[in-house]
Parts: C-alpha cells; sequence; structure tokens
C-alpha cells in the first residue's frame, strides 16, 4: 500500500492520475495547505521542502519503506517500480525525462506565476501579469508546435511526461490561454481529459478542497508562513 500526502492541487493531480493509470493500491491522505497541514512536524519529516506531494511506500526497492517528496520524482520511482509510463528504450526514456523536465522547470513554476498574478495577487500588477501571461502563452506554444508532429510530448506513447503537464493544463483561462490559439495542444488535452483512469485522478480530494477566500489561508499561502524557517 503507498500512502500519497496530497491536495488536489496540478501536482497532487499528477500523482493521483499515474497511481491510477498504474492500478498501485493506495491511500490519499489529505494535507490541506490552506489550513497550514504541510508545515507540521509529521509531515516536514518525509516533505521538507513543505510541499505536497509526498509518498510513503511500505514495499520499497529493497522491502523497506521509503518516502520521497517532489512530484517528478515520485513519477518516475512509480514508473521504475512498474515498469509503466517512462519508455521501454533508452531513447524513449531520455525523450520523457526532457519533457518532464520542461514541465518541472517550467511549464509548471510559470504557469504557477501567471495564476498567481492573475487570480490571487492582492494588487494587480500590470508587469507581472504580462510577463507570466506572455511566458505561460510561450510555453504552450512550445507544446503546441511539439504536438503538431507527435500524437504526445515524448511521442507516440502517453507517458508520465503527459500525466505531470496535463494538470496544469486544466486551468487554462486562469492562465490567459485561449485554446483557438493552440490546436494541436487542445487536441492533446482533451484526448487525455477523457482517459478513465485520468477522470478518477482528478476527483481524489477534490471533494475537500476549497476557495482561497479567507485572510488566514492566503497568509499561509503566500504570506509569511511560507517563509518562516521550520
Amino acid at each position: 500500500m503507498i500512502d500519497v500526502y496530497s491536495w488536489p492541487t496540478p501536482n497532487g493531480h499528477k500523482v493521483h492520475i499515474m497511481l491510477e493509470e498504474c492500478g498501485l493500491p493506495y491511500r490519499a491522505i489529505p494535507v490541506d495547505i490552506g489550513a497550514g497541514d504541510q508545515f507540521k512536524p509529521e509531515f516536514l519529516a518525509i516533505s521538507p521542502n513543505n510541499k505536497i506531494p509526498a509518498i510513503v511506500d511500505a514495499d520499497g526497492p529493497d522491502g523497506k519503506p521509503i518516502s520521497l517528496f517532489e512530484s517528478g520524482a515520485i513519477l518516475l520511482y512509480l514508473a521504475g517500480k512498474t515498469g509503466q509510463f517512462l519508455g521501454k528504450t533508452d531513447r524513449e526514456k531520455y525523450e520523457t525525462l526532457q519533457w518532464l523536465m520542461f514541465q518541472m522547470g517550467g511549464f509548471g513554476p510559470m504557469l504557477g506565476q501567471a495564476h498567481h498574478f492573475r487570480i490571487y495577487a492582492p494588487e494587480k500588477i500590470d508587469y507581472a501579469i504580462d510577463r507570466y501571461t506572455n511566458e505561460a502563452r510561450r510555453l504552450y506554444g512550445v507544446i503546441d508546435q511539439r504536438l503538431s508532429t507527435n500524437a504526445y510530448l515524448a511521442g507516440d506513447e502517453y507517458t508520465i511526461a503527459d500525466m505531470a503537464t496535463f494538470p496544469w493544463a486544466r486551468s487554462f483561462a486562469n492562465q490567459g490561454i485561449d485554446w483557438l490559439e493552440f490546436p494541436h495542444a487542445k487536441r492533446w488535452f482533451e484526448e487525455i481529459s477523457h482517459r478513465p483512469a485520468v477522470q478518477r485522478g482528478v476527483k481524489v480530494l477534490a471533494d475537500l478542497r476549497k476557495p482561497l477566500d479567507s485572510d488566514k489561508a492566503r497568509d499561509v499561502l503566500f504570506g509569511n508562513m511560507q517563509y518562516a524557517r521550520k
């Protein structure tokens, strides 16, 4: 059994989707990031960067429990554990890895900034909104170009690179994205959204999520609590 300490965010849904795709038994344990659960000592023991998701696999590589944080590392671990969704040849694996790194290093962080300054920032800063909205459009353009000649990000096969990227694209409207500009990415997005495992994965813990409309939740996520040394 794998324990998944998570919340219904794009990074959380990456791992929920992978677990559903692999068919591994797991238990989702909510970490309410609006209430500050990510700062509790028991969570920091497995996720020292106080970010979700994190997992504890009772059946680790050597038969002993293993804990992991960082969604990309978790996806790679689960792909290795099951032999699925990474690619079979070395070439296929490196194709997958480069697009996974593209998501981890750019598509996620930059879209997160676009989302923040467009939706959550207490004051509207035109420079920040323009900067991150333009970068979001550039990144969607990279994906759109790639998908104009490939069914999926890593090639002909659906992989963890797609699972990592898809949940971030679900908030395309809040990122200032119009699918009409990116027809190949739109085709890819709609195809993945119809996968049964994906539909199950994005529902994990979704009923617990609440709007970030309280001062406390905003302070926990964006204020001084985030920067206090733990």
